[in-house]
């Protein structure tokens, strides 16, 4: 029978939340995977025997038998092959992974386009972004009949603790050129170009957001067939998010290339304390409503990204869990929605087969405004 959830990365900063998260519910069947049995079994020394210590290389290649007993598979680590999350599917576990890797996703596809055969179901775009904004876009495209464009811009606080993985992701990311889409068409854009001001609301009012590699805007033009999308990040500080901007245009990220640089500023960011720990997101979709113009807007606030990330991967593990899903290989918003609450939202399942569809996913604020 299967049962266990191996959780890889288990022991890091966001896979050691959906841990602890998880093993509320599932006590003594969640293993916190890695390369280092050490930091696994310190680890779980503090969950009170509510977490196992697992040794897993996802590079080598893994049987059949040893996923025997494994239900579901959430990976916490950044790949850019498909081996490991194939050979989980063909042993019948689902998957569920928190990454916004585009080569990942691109590999990922084509296993999809192979038509492999596969006994579990994959979900990718788990987190806040990629995640809660692919939802809000799901959510302007119900408010309105029509959506030509949809906007995503994301604020993250310097003040929060966030992941290595993370750092190293956001460093590398500064100087990236990537694809966007455009009124169906495909384009390349600089990262932190082509500022926009965007409003997040109460609080924190405008800021200007850059364009930035999250995967979200690579991935809804073709599970929304949205026309014309955009991510746009910027940071709780201002004057941080325009000194990059600036560095950006002076050609400063020509030097990131050289390691002992790179090195230097991810060291640097990871003992950065300055700004809060707060994030918010907005997400502004341009369409009809009615025959007439109408633009529908949603945003959502909160602390601590990453402990949200971990909560949105172990809602939709929770229900993954309890739930028969269609197999195969899909993003969240092919298989959840969101319901917008005061101090919450509902993550829920649009096709299920089991004992429920509906996991809260607390601690974030939600707003929502319609114009015409």
């Amino acid at each position: 029978m299967k049962t266990d959830i191996i959780v890889v990365g288990g022991y890091g900063h966001v896979g050691g939340q959906i841990c602890k998260l998880l093993s509320a519910s599932y006590f003594g069947s969640v293993y916190a995977a890695g390369r280092s049995l050490e930091r696994a079994e310190a680890f779980c020394s503090r969950m009170g025997g509510g977490v196992k210590p697992l040794v897993i290389d996802v590079e080598k290649p893994v049987s059949r038998e040893h996923l025997e007993r494994v239900k579901l598979v959430i990976m916490c680590l950044d790949q850019t092959a498909a081996d490991f999350a194939e050979a989980c599917l063909k042993a019948g576990a689902d998957y569920v992974d928190v990454s916004a890797n585009g080569r990942f996703f691109e590999a990922m596809e084509q296993v999809k386009q192979r038509k492999e055969e596969v006994d579990g179901t994959a979900l990718l775009s788990v987190g806040l972004a990629p995640g809660l904004t692919n939802l809000l876009v799901l959510k302007a495209m119900q408010a309105l009949e029509e959506v030509t464009r949809a906007d995503i811009g994301i604020m993250l606080g310097l003040g929060d603790t966030h992941g290595k993985a993370a750092i190293e992701w956001t460093v590398n990311s500064l100087g990236a050129t990537f694809d966007i889409t455009e009124e169906g068409r495909t384009r390349k854009a600089d990262s932190f170009t082509e500022g926009v001001k965007t409003d997040f609301g109460d609080g924190w009012g405008t800021r200007t957001a850059y364009r930035f590699p999250f995967s979200d805007q690579q991935t809804l033009p073709k599970t929304l067939g949205m026309p014309t999308i955009s991510t746009r990040l910027c940071f709780d500080s201002r004057i941080a998010t325009v000194l990059i901007a600036w560095l950006r245009k002076a050609g400063f990220v020509r030097f990131m290339s050289f390691s002992p640089i790179k090195k230097l500023m991810i060291h640097s960011l990871g003992k950065l304390r300055f700004g809060s720990e707060g994030f918010a997101v907005k997400v502004t979709g341009y369409g009809k409503l009615a025959g007439a113009a109408a633009m529908a807007e949603f945003g959502l606030q909160g602390e601590k990204e990453a402990d949200i990330t971990a909560a949105v991967a172990a809602a939709a593990a929770k229900l993954m869990y309890e739930n028969k899903l269609p197999k195969g290989i899909f993003h969240i918003e092919q298989l959840f929605e969101l319901d917008l609450m005061d101090h919450g939202i509902t993550l829920r399942l649009t096709h299920y087969e089991g004992t429920g569809c509906h996991a809260v996913i607390p601690s974030i604020q939600s707003w929502s405004r319609m114009q015409s």
